[in-house]
């Protein structure tokens, strides 16, 4: 793959990365951080898998209805992002996620009880005052590393995120099978708000200089074509997860295996978890855009599934690219904005990630009713795929064309451009 090529033949600089791991562990603060989004993220897999089985399984709506409440939720969630992002610079982790805490533990607390429309209504209500996890792990993590040891941190990072969904998902589809999928949507959901809980209470620090938050950097120094590219990208790369996501349970459904959904997602997600290591111990970073491209090509094969077993092959194969797409994203995140700007920018960037996640789970729900789950697998992967590639060529251009007007001004003084 790419991925491995993107190495080169410095296997020396690889095993010095590798050993980067080790150094990153040994720093507290990074392996607190690490260990804390394990905890928190676990519920938050369960829930979103046991909210689609919740729809189609309990209250018997369709594929579509599915992925429309994911819509609707993942919308909400991305409209709070951004103002939440800038709350979190201003005033801190506390003072921004304690209104979150008492919403959702509320709003689910009745959610799983009622019929589709008030469900939609409640979850969407949840969706604006979310418990914007992701974004503070990650932010605590880029706050706690330096550039040198940014992107083997944010490798384990992703490796949390693929611990936690390889366990959420095993449990909450083992629950829904013991009891019903309202009492296990009520459980998972209300795990996450003790989550939420748990982190206002250890308030991990997300900035270097965290007693000075007044002396926020202009958006517009930051927000430009290339940040506004890398979150389209970002939010293509969930769009072709969360597609693939809702997709696999359609596959399982129809090869009439339930009960192996949890194991074909979790080699899914081992997938991802071996191919963030890896892209972790590489010396060089990877273009966001090409990995994403990569990612969609490597999910297509999936189409051709005839069972579990093959499910979870070309599974595998496909998650290879999931986490090394999402470090690139976050990793390039870091090095362009400004750290006392980096809430904000993190919240746009998980807002395009929660916008991409409704996209996907609305695609492939629309696809799958029109051609059941190859239809689902071909969506996700043929967005990925396009946008990844179009994206490389309109930066490419974009920097150029840059260079050409910086090349400019000094010709005109008089400077002799050399050939």
């Amino acid at each position: 793959m790419g991925l491995i090529g993107g190495a080169g033949a410095g296997g020396h600089d690889t095993l010095d990365r590798m050993r980067s791991y080790r150094e990153v562990l040994s720093n507290s603060a990074v392996r607190n951080v690490l260990l804390l989004g394990v905890m928190v993220r676990i519920p938050f897999f369960a829930g979103a898998v046991l909210l689609a089985l919740h729809v189609v399984q309990t209250l018997h709506g369709s594929y579509a209805q599915a992925g429309a409440l994911s819509s609707v939720v993942t919308l909400c969630i991305a409209v709070s992002g951004p103002w939440r992002g800038r709350m979190l610079d201003r005033f801190g982790l506390r003072r921004t996620i304690l209104p979150s805490i008492i919403v959702g533990a509320v709003c689910w607390s009745i959610a799983p009880f009622v019929g589709y429309g008030a469900l939609l209504v409640l979850a969407a209500l949840a969706g604006l005052f979310d418990i914007p996890i992701f974004t503070v792990v990650r932010q605590a993590v880029i706050a706690a590393t330096t550039e040198e040891n940014r992107q083997p941190a944010l490798a384990l990072e992703s490796v949390s995120v693929e611990t936690a969904f390889m366990v959420g998902p095993v449990l909450g589809v083992a629950a829904a099978t013991a009891w019903s999928t309202t009492l296990t949507l009520f459980g998972m959901q209300m795990a996450l708000v003790l989550a939420g809980v748990f982190v206002w209470v250890r308030n991990p620090p997300l900035r270097t200089d965290d007693n000075d938050r007044s002396a926020a950097v202009p958006r517009r120094a930051w927000f430009r074509l290339e940040f506004v590219a890398l979150c389209i990208g970002a939010s293509a790369a969930i769009a072709v997860l969360a597609g693939s996501e809702l997709t696999f349970v359609s596959a399982i459904r129809e090869f009439g295996a339930q009960r192996w959904l949890g194991v074909v997602m979790a080699v899914w997600g081992f997938g991802s978890l071996v191919g963030g290591l890896v892209y972790g111990a590489l010396h060089r970073p990877i273009s966001t855009y090409l990995l994403l491209a990569g990612l969609g090509a490597i999910t297509i094969p999936m189409c051709f599934a005839v069972g579990p077993l093959s499910l979870g092959v070309t599974g595998l194969i496909a998650g290879a690219l999931c986490a090394p797409t999402l470090v690139a994203s976050v990793d390039q995140l870091s090095r362009i904005v400004p750290e006392s700007g980096r809430g904000e920018a993190i919240g746009w960037h998980g807002a395009a990630m929660t916008l991409g996640n409704g996209i996907g789970s609305s695609l492939a729900g629309v696809a799958i009713d029109a051609g059941g789950f190859p239809a689902g697998f071909a969506a996700a992967g043929a967005l990925g795929l396009g946008l990844g590639i179009g994206l490389a060529l309109l930066v490419s251009v974009a920097r150029r064309r840059r260079a050409d007007r910086e090349r400019r001004p000094a010709l005109a003084g008089g400077e002799v451009a050399r050939p």
